[in-house]
């Protein structure tokens, strides 16, 4: 599922000592399958060489005197036409100033205006250069034209000096490329919201209640629904994980802002993808101040936490949002009659359960077993696998019911 595995993306780059971060970013987009075609401009290899593309994209490296070998005129056809998307990073103050008028003296430009496919653009060059007026100007215009912008970020330049004008990192425009090519897939124009994490509930200003919970197949879940097309909102627990790009991500700490981030982010969206681990309990009165130690032997008297789930199915009663809701059961005992139980009292469409007991599986690590049960009474086991590719699977089993209600709708 992978939007960037065996897509053809040209890969252009100028001028700029940021160069050198464009070897990285090739050799990211390669090893996620894409085949990269590197462009660089003369001044591009004043910075880094061609060799070094060719190295990590184990394709060659395309410069301007292949502009007039033995294709001729029509080299820059051929590689624009093939191309699924064209990404220029680093993308100089001069080379932004050609594109956006229509300048095309070497074969990157060239290239660039016979372009069928997306163009994003990673601009890097000075503070004072980026905030030109003439660089802002050329940026709106090439904006506007749909050529999507990326960055810069602010931070030290070449120049010594702090300022907007640095490069995006490679990890980023790797995101933004992998974005880019998943717009228009099943999910497209569909907005699904992905629960991820665990809770966290106070017992005082230092200490909660937590779980093992790492976010990570929350995280893949959603990176998965990027990969398909749809809009997503990301509501985490507390984790140490990088928000996929294009997520709109959503912090929350106690079960309570959980409930409260996830009923806001309904409204409009065709699917509920469960996966935090919500705490069931939580201290009765949090204390306001540090418990001591001091104190000795310490009683803490737990209450339930908000049914979220509950709550959901409620709303989807009354207004009919979600119009899939899918639940995770992490369990120790009983795997298939607790998340069979979970599955009818919470009305879900189908429930993921895993047995949190197996060492490759369940919280923390990187692999998961998972049984997926649906309310027909049908049950798949999927065998172990990453939870990357787990992500995949469910989220695949979700546009097929997605497509299976949409029909029926058509019909009724």
């Amino acid at each position: 599922m992978n939007p960037i595995n065996g897509k053809r993306i040209l890969l252009g780059v100028t001028g700029s000592i940021a160069a050198y971060k464009a070897v990285e970013l090739a050799s990211r987009l390669a090893q996620a399958g894409g085949q990269v075609d590197p462009i660089l401009t003369a001044a591009a290899t004043r910075f880094v060489s061609a060799l070094s593309f060719q190295s990590v994209a184990g394709r060659r490296a395309y410069l301007d005197e292949d502009l007039w070998g033995s294709q001729g005129h029509i080299q820059h056809i051929g590689l624009a036409h093939s191309a699924d998307l064209m990404l220029i990073a680093p993308a100089s103050a001069n080379t932004l100033a050609k594109l956006a008028h229509g300048l095309a003296d070497n074969l990157l430009t060239v290239t660039a205006l016979a372009l069928k496919s997306a163009l994003l653009v990673a601009p890097a060059m000075d503070g004072g250069m980026y905030e030109h007026p003439a660089t802002q100007e050329n940026l709106r215009i090439l904006s506007q034209r749909g050529v999507q912008i990326i960055g810069p970020a602010e931070g030290h330049l070449a120049s010594g000096m702090l300022g907007k004008g640095r490069m995006v990192e490679p990890l980023e425009l790797l995101g933004q490329a992998r974005l880019a090519l998943g717009r228009g897939g099943p999910l497209a124009g569909m907005k699904v919201v992905v629960t991820a994490g665990g809770t966290h509930e106070p017992i005082d200003p230092v200490r909660v209640i937590a779980n093992r919970s790492s976010g990570k197949q929350g995280f893949a879940l959603a990176q998965a629904a990027l990969d398909l097309g749809a809009e997503i909102t990301l509501i985490s627990g507390p984790v140490a994980l990088p928000t996929p790009v294009g997520a709109q991500q959503v912090n929350v700490e106690t079960a309570e802002q959980m409930l409260q981030a996830v009923l806001s982010a309904l409204p409009g969206a065709d699917a509920l993808v469960m996966a935090a681990a919500v705490a069931d309990f939580r201290p009765s009165a949090a204390a306001s101040e540090k418990i001591k130690k001091e104190q000795g032997a310490l009683k803490i008297l737990l209450e339930n936490t908000a049914d979220i789930l509950k709550e959901v199915a409620l709303m989807k009663g009354k207004e009919g949002w979600p119009r899939i809701t899918v639940g995770f059961a992490a369990e120790s005992q009983q795997l298939i009659e607790n998340a069979q139980v979970k599955l009818a009292a919470k009305r879900l469409d189908m429930i993921a359960a895993n047995d949190i007991r197996a060492q490759d599986a369940g919280f923390g690590v990187d692999t998961n077993r998972v049984t997926l049960l649906y309310t027909d009474g049908r049950r798949e086991d999927l065998p172990l696998m990453t939870k990357v590719e787990a992500a995949e699977q469910i989220m695949q089993r979700i546009v097929a019911m997605l497509g299976e209600k949409a029909a029926k709708t058509s019909l009724s």
